[in-house]
Formats: C-alpha cells, sequence, structure tokens
C-alpha cells in the first residue's frame, strides 16, 4: 500500500469525525436531559413476567468458566490445515488472551458456494471468472467446514470430522459474534446512547434512513465501518487498475489492502473519538450540575417541543394513515408465522426435557439419584436464538419448583413433577405472549419508522431550522434536538401497534 491510499485512509477519517463531532456534542447534552428526565418520571411501563431466573455464580462473567474446548483444524497464514487444541473461556478481566480473534460484524457460514458468493459481493470486479479464493474443499481433512466471513478484516477457517463437533463450534461462536455485536449498543449510559443518536441523525443527514447493517461493535468500530463505506469508492479507483494478476491473487490483494485501512481507520479514531468524548463530558454544565442542568433542560425541552409538533403532527399523521397504516396487517402477517413458531418449538422442547425428566425419576427412585436428575434442570437450556432468556427462565423456574418439591415430599416426586411442568408451561405461555407482543412491535417499528422520517424530512428540516436550538442561560448544555429527533418511538409503537 503506497502513501497516497494511506494519506486517503487519515484524510478520511478526519474529516468524518469532524462533521460528526458536532452531532455529537450536541447529543450528548440532549442525552444527559432525557436520562434526567426518566429519573424524573415516576410511572414507567414494566413488562411482568411470571418465570423467574438467577444467574448462577459460576455462570457470572469473570469466573473463566469453559464454555467450549476440543480439537479445531484451522488454517493458518501459510495456507496449512494445522490441528489446533481450543479452549474457550468466559471473559476474566485482567488476563490477557493467548490467541485474540474478534468476529465482530462476523457472519458464519458452513456451504462454500455460499461463502464464495458472499466474497465476490464484496470484491469490486465486473468480470464472471470463478477461481478459488477460499481453501479447497478437495483438500479439507474433514468433510464439516466453517467459514468466518469478516468486514474489513481477513476471514478464518475451519474444519471438523463430525457435524456435532461443527454444530457445537458454530453455537460457540454464534455467541462471541453476537456479544462483539451488541454488547455496547445495549449500554444504557447517556454516553452510549448519545453516540447511537448522533451516529443515526448524522447518516439521515445523509440521506440514510434505513437499518444499517454495519452497526456493530463499539463506537471506534462504528465509526470506522462509517468511514470505510466512504472510503471504498476512492480506493477502488485508486488500486483496482493497478491489479493486474489472476482474479484470485487480486481478492488477496484487495482484501489485505481493506484489512490495512481498517486498522489505520481504527488507529486514527481511537484517539480522535477519546478526545472528543473527554471533550463533551467535560462540558462545564454536565461536570459542575448535571442533574440541575437536565431538570431545567427538560422544560426547555417541553416547550419547545410544543410549537414542533403541531407543526408537524398533521403531516406525519396524513402519512402514517395513507401510507403505513394501510399496510401493517401484512407486514404484521409475514411476522407472526416464523416468530410465533420459534417461541412454539421453545415450547415444546422444554416440555420434551421434562417429560425425559419425569420418566428418568419414575426409572430411579433413589434419593441420590434423584437429585442428580434436579441438577440436570439447566440442560433444558436449548440453543435456541429467539427468546433465549425465556427458555433459560423456563429452566430455572422448573429446578426451584422442582426442587422445593423433592424436599418437601420425596416419596412423591413424578406427581410433583408433573404439576411443576404444568405451571412452568402455563408462565411459559404467558410470557411468551408478551415477548412475541415485543418483537412484533420492534420490527413494526424498525421497517416503517425509517419510511416515516425519509418522507417527513422536507417538513422536519424546514421546522427545526427555527427550534433546533434552545440555549440555557450562559450555557450550553440544555441544547435541544429538532422535531424529527424527538420521535418518540414507544408512542409510535403504541399508535400503531396495538393489538
Amino acid at each position: 500500500m503506497n502513501i497516497s491510499p494511506l494519506c486517503v485512509c487519515a484524510g478520511q477519517a478526519e474529516a468524518e469525525l469532524r462533521d460528526f463531532s458536532p452531532y455529537y456534542r450536541k447529543q450528548v447534552s440532549v442525552a444527559r436531559c432525557s436520562q434526567v428526565e426518566d429519573e424524573l418520571e415516576q410511572h414507567k411501563e414494566k413488562i411482568t413476567q411470571l418465570l423467574k431466573h438467577k444467574v448462577r455464580p459460576e455462570f457470572r462473567a469473570g469466573t473463566g468458566r469453559v464454555l467450549y474446548e476440543g480439537e479445531v483444524l484451522f488454517f493458518d497464514d501459510a495456507r496449512k490445515w494445522r490441528q489446533r487444541y481450543m479452549v474457550v473461556r468466559s471473559f476474566m478481566k485482567g488476563v490477557p488472551p493467548r490467541y485474540k480473534l474478534l468476529p465482530t460484524g462476523g457472519t458464519v457460514l458452513t456451504a462454500e458456494d455460499m461463502y464464495m458468493a458472499m466474497v465476490d459481493k464484496c470484491f469490486p470486479d465486473e468480470t464472471n471468472v470463478k477461481e478459488d479464493f477460499a481453501p479447497p474443499v478437495s483438500g479439507m481433512p474433514g468433510q464439516f467446514p466453517v467459514y468466518l466471513r469478516l468486514p474489513y478484516r481477513r476471514d478464518y477457517y475451519f474444519c471438523f470430522q463430525r457435524q456435532n463437533e461443527q454444530a457445537a463450534f458454530i453455537s460457540i461462536l454464534s455467541d462471541c459474534i453476537r456479544h462483539q455485536n451488541q454488547d455496547f449498543l445495549k449500554k444504557t449510559t447517556y454516553e452510549v446512547q448519545a453516540f447511537l443518536k448522533a451516529i443515526q441523525l448524522y447518516r439521515q443527514d445523509k440521506g440514510q434512513y434505513e437499518p444499517w447493517d454495519m452497526l456493530t461493535g463499539s463506537d471506534v468500530r462504528v465509526m470506522s465501518n462509517q468511514v470505510m463505506e466512504q472510503l471504498l469508492p476512492s480506493l477502488q479507483n485508486e488500486l483496482l487498475p493497478r491489479l493486474k494478476s489472476k482474479k484470485t491473487e487480486r481478492k488477496r490483494v484487495w482484501f489485505a489492502v481493506m484489512e490495512a485501512a481498517y486498522i489505520l481507520v481504527q488507529e486514527h479514531l481511537l484517539d480522535g473519538l477519546s478526545a472528543l468524548k473527554e471533550e463533551s463530558l467535560g462540558r462545564p454544565a454536565l461536570t459542575t450540575c448535571p442533574r440541575a442542568a437536565g431538570v431545567v433542560g427538560c422544560f426547555l425541552k417541553i416547550k419547545a417541543c410544543i410549537p414542533c409538533a403541531a407543526k408537524v403532527s398533521e403531516p406525519a399523521q396524513k402519512l402514517c394513515s395513507e401510507a403505513v397504516q394501510p399496510y401493517l396487517g401484512s407486514i404484521l402477517d409475514e411476522l407472526m408465522e416464523p416468530i410465533s413458531s420459534g417461541f412454539q418449538e421453545g415450547r415444546q422442547l422444554s416440555e420434551h426435557m421434562m417429560n425425559q425428566l419425569h420418566q428418568d425419576v419414575l426409572e430411579k427412585r433413589d434419593d441420590e439419584q434423584l437429585k442428580k436428575l434436579v441438577e440436570t434442570c439447566p440442560k433444558l437450556y436449548p440453543v435456541f436464538k429467539l427468546g433465549r432468556r425465556l427458555m433459560e427462565n423456563v429452566a430455572f423456574t422448573f429446578k426451584q419448583l422442582l426442587t422445593k418439591a423433592v424436599q418437601e415430599n420425596p416419596d412423591n416426586a413424578g406427581s410433583a413433577i408433573e404439576k411443576a411442568k404444568h405451571r412452568v408451561l402455563k408462565q411459559y405461555d404467558y410470557d411468551s405472549c408478551t415477548v412475541r407482543k415485543r418483537i412484533f412491535q420492534e420490527a413494526l417499528v424498525s421497517i416503517t419508522l425509517p419510511f416515516i422520517k425519509k418522507n417527513l424530512a422536507p417538513t422536519c428540516k424546514t421546522v427545526r431550522l427555527a427550534h433546533s436550538h434552545t440555549h440555557c442561560t450562559g450555557s450550553t448544555a440544555c441544547e435541544h434536538q429538532g422535531p424529527q429527533e424527538t420521535v418518540d418511538e414507544p408512542k409510535y409503537r403504541n399508535m400503531h401497534c396495538s393489538d
């Protein structure tokens, strides 16, 4: 990679951060005020569930619990298959990893044709020449490959000789990807919420309203993805004409350049974002008396939003009634079948496992064996994406009820299991209904809200010019968002997604 692309990468990262900074500074103030507003609210909607779950001490992060271990065939940098013994432990603070693989944004595939189709989508080449890029299937030491496709980084390849080993590895790898993708984004601190809102508004002002697949990982990684998205066209124009070798080699060079550029961009943004956060979070009004500033900001927000809402409400209601409401039913129909069937499969699996336990108890009446069977209740946890937490609650609640029943009446354990099963399944039906409704609501909002925002953008922009900034006297801590920024998703959800 010569000096020109390096300069392009660094320059694009600095320019993107410079353009993004005003959005972040403003949203830090807004998010802090919103946090105080939430603290002041006395009545918040709470979702009650009948099933209970308590994290066992050995399941907590920081204990070094072994999550996965076994022999893995790994395709190394020398393009040779090497046998490695892999042990994956839960995160332990202060303990350095022996090997670090960050699968943020990764996609796990098991078929070469699907993997190659994904690779070809990421390689800007108009020729239809098909050449091997992944490890050749004919030379694999096992029949069950795993391809880990990573955005802007080198891919990883694994191989297994048994399908159950492949399935176990995919399960733990998928969990790692999920945590890397979502753990930062799920944080409820106002600093994180400010960043997420800022990146959303920043992209909207560029005309990008749809959900973004690359909103994964930490703030540095999200911003790096944003920079790379803008950087790709110039890198293509600069580098692709110079690559004259075979397609396979050009792919390798191109993806190596992508990884080098991605690393460089992250290095620039790491320092830049740290400085931006330190500056924004260190503003006097946020550090000296944040709660007082937030309380004042809440009143100013209400005062500023009244005229904004009045001007935006009519076109918003018209748009929703004409272009959104008529289609909600058909969208919901498409969502209901796969989601409901997933919960039904979870119920059936739980019932099957409890019936199996019941049968084992009838066959093994020894007290010690009975205690061991009770300890197997956590094995009810299925590898089940949708409603995983709910399934864990089923296992824990069942174990609690069963443990108590067995202690009180060990001679009638079979009847106790049957009663506990019916009680747990009844609670599951109630909780799953609540969770399903929430999933449907969130899905409808995520599908329709970008369309609404895009179509209301001209109206909101006009109103925002007049009402976008409300300042506290002598302070810049209480800037408030414009009308498009204050779309209340829960209220919108209740308006359009009720039963």
